[in-house]
């Protein structure tokens, strides 16, 4: 997002169109990065971009103010906000860090008033943002929530009372305050807009009357995602009621069920024939799970996650999704269970495979390097894979991606850190360079394992497209980091814990942060005079330290660096210091 305007930008005269000309042609650019570079062919495409642009989406909140948003884009209907680093979702961001959408939504009240989509993630929202933004906002149509914290369920009440427009309330894996479930009644008796009801992480009932109601009022209901609480009962009566549906996330699968009542679940399910995703299904049954089949032929997205289904059942599940290109489950299916997603999903292109227990090191059904390889020897489409194991070998990474040389995203998180190879014992070194030499579109990585400088020689010398990359309890030195900044041109994320980086390393990455989106250190050698040093030498970047208590002044615990346009802020607590030479 470009917010200022070039003073290279030439007038050209000689091709000037008509004002309403050019912002016509504007809006028909949907890609954010088209948009941006349309912005700086001359001064008069900047301002047409200006005023026609109705999207925003700003990676990091302290990146830019609101103020300049708002002057920048004057028209805007839409914003997608990010706040924290992805670390606060492992509980290494200070609870009080900041990125609080309020001082957002002041402005836009008096600048934007026509705002009609909020996307937040990792945002703190209170109740009393919540009802500013319904009060204020008379248009607003849209809200989502992944992954932020700061309210409750009354905060969704108001929303619900206030917002007669809206289409869409997502609400994902917040951190939120979850007082009832009757919020829900909140939506007025003749309210019917909504297109997309997503409530699945919240934890109390909801009145299955309500929510039955509001389902057979809001005919263009195309995304339902139930809770936990929710009764297959219910669903089946919410299902005979919106077969409409194109996204459903069921509630909870482990209730007994009688012969006919079976029969009726499955029944209902045939009826969706406009299925295209399917999740939840928390505790389900090998028995429940059959009442899905009729609906699984469309299937495109398989979201098992929350359920820990074991081989067979999951190996019964997939002959009956031929169409399956996205699919998460539980490392509690084991080898077998992968075994089958190779023999039965030709065309899928991503797979996570998430622990069932993380902290469970003597967990006998999981996933090792047999799994991965038979996926990729059955789904030559695959292009991105999330993986959690306990062993891996190089030979079977190698083999990866020799059978599915398009990855874009490879991201192997061996969870015992500092794990070899477990059948030579020998570093997983080649394991990544397999990947980074054979996969030449790939643009996010994450390793792990035992690796040495080696492994981040490869990554500089080949990963020539990567523009994100994890790294945990890897490398010998600060070359290692310093290959990585010297040779990958295109980097905008990197991500580093426990590693033996300091000083060096962080100021090695001089001529690539001005381009970067952010770095993130923890638990590397890197000091405060270091951060200090880094601040002095680049104009525009924010570097954070955030100190843990009783640790040593000299040392910098967890240090977050991005690039801004809006100077160093202001609303930081004590426990995060902050530098920059604006």
């Amino acid at each position: 997002m470009d917010l200022t305007p070039k003073q290279s930008i030439p007038a050209a005269e000689s091709t000037r169109f008509p004002d309403e000309v050019l912002e016509r042609v504007l809006t028909l650019l949907k890609s954010p990065k088209d948009r941006n570079a349309v912005s700086l062919v001359c001064k008069d495409w900047y301002t047409a971009d200006s005023w026609s642009r109705r999207h925003v989406f700003i990676g990091n909140c302290y990146s830019v103010s609101p103020e300049i948003v708002a002057r920048r884009f004057p028209r805007i209907r839409s914003v997608t906000l990010k706040g924290k680093p992805r670390f606060s979702d492992f509980n290494l961001v200070p609870d009080n860090w900041g990125a609080d959408v309020q001082s957002w939504l002041l402005v836009f009240a008096s600048g934007s008033p026509f705002l009609e989509e909020l996307r937040l993630k990792r945002m703190r929202v209170t109740d009393e943002s919540l009802e500013f933004l319904a009060l204020n906002f008379p248009n607003f149509r849209a809200l989502s929530l992944l992954s932020c914290d700061g309210f409750s369920t009354s905060g969704l009440a108001t929303v619900a009372t206030h917002c007669k427009n809206l289409i869409e309330l997502d609400i994902q894996e917040n951190g939120i305050e979850d007082l009832s479930g009757e919020w829900l009644s909140c939506f007025p008796d003749n309210f019917s807009t909504l297109e997309v009801l997503n409530f699945s992480n919240l934890i109390t009932d909801v009145n299955p009357g309500v929510l039955e109601r509001l389902v057979s009022r809001c005919r263009s209901l195309k995304v339902l995602k139930l809770n936990r609480s929710s009764s297959l009962d219910c669903l089946h009566r919410l299902l005979t009621s919106a077969p409409q549906l194109t996204e459903l996330g069921a509630g909870s699968f482990s209730q007994e069920l009688t012969p006919q009542q079976h029969a009726e679940l499955k029944h209902a399910f045939g009826f969706c024939k406009n299925l295209t995703v399917l999740s939840g299904f928390w505790d389900a049954t090998a028995l429940n799970l059959s009442a899905v089949y009729p609906a699984c032929s469309g299937l495109s997205f398989l979201n098992l996650s929350y359920t820990a289904l074991q081989s067979q059942e999951l190996a019964s599940l997939l002959p009956h999704c031929p169409c399956l290109r996205r699919l998460w489950v539980l490392d509690s299916v084991g080898d077998r269970g992968l075994e089958a997603v190779g023999a039965n999903c030709p065309s899928l292109e991503e797979i996570r495979v998430f622990p069932t227990d993380p902290f469970d090191e003597d967990m006998l059904h999981t996933v090792t390097e047999s799994g991965i390889v038979a996926v990729s020897q059955g789904c030559p489409k695959l292009h991105y894979i999330l993986y959690f194991c306990r062993q891996m070998t190089n030979a079977a990474v190698a083999t990866v991606v020799r059978n599915c040389p398009d990855f874009t995203h490879f991201r192997l998180c061996i969870m015992n850190p500092g794990q070899p190879d477990h059948t030579t014992n020998q570093p997983m070194d080649e394991a990544f360079g397999a990947v980074v030499k054979t996969c030449k579109k790939l643009k996010r990585l994450s390793i792990s394992g035992l690796l040495t400088d080696l492994t981040f020689k490869y990554i500089g010398e080949y990963a020539k497209n990567l523009e994100a990359l994890s790294v945990a309890f890897a490398g010998s030195s600060d070359l290692g980091m310093q290959y990585v900044m010297e040779g990958c041109s295109k980097l905008k994320k990197l991500e580093i814990r426990d590693c033996p980086f300091g000083n060096a390393a962080l100021l090695s990455g001089l001529e690539r942060y001005e381009s970067m989106r952010s770095l993130w250190m923890s638990a590397c050698n890197v000091t405060v005079d270091g951060c200090k040093a880094l601040a002095r030498q680049m104009p525009r970047l924010n570097v954070e330290v955030m100190k843990e208590e009783g640790s040593d002044d000299c040392k910098a615990d967890k240090v977050y660096v991005y690039r801004t346009v809006a100077g160093p802020r202001r609303d930081a607590p004590p426990s995060v210091l902050t530098f920059s030479s604006l």
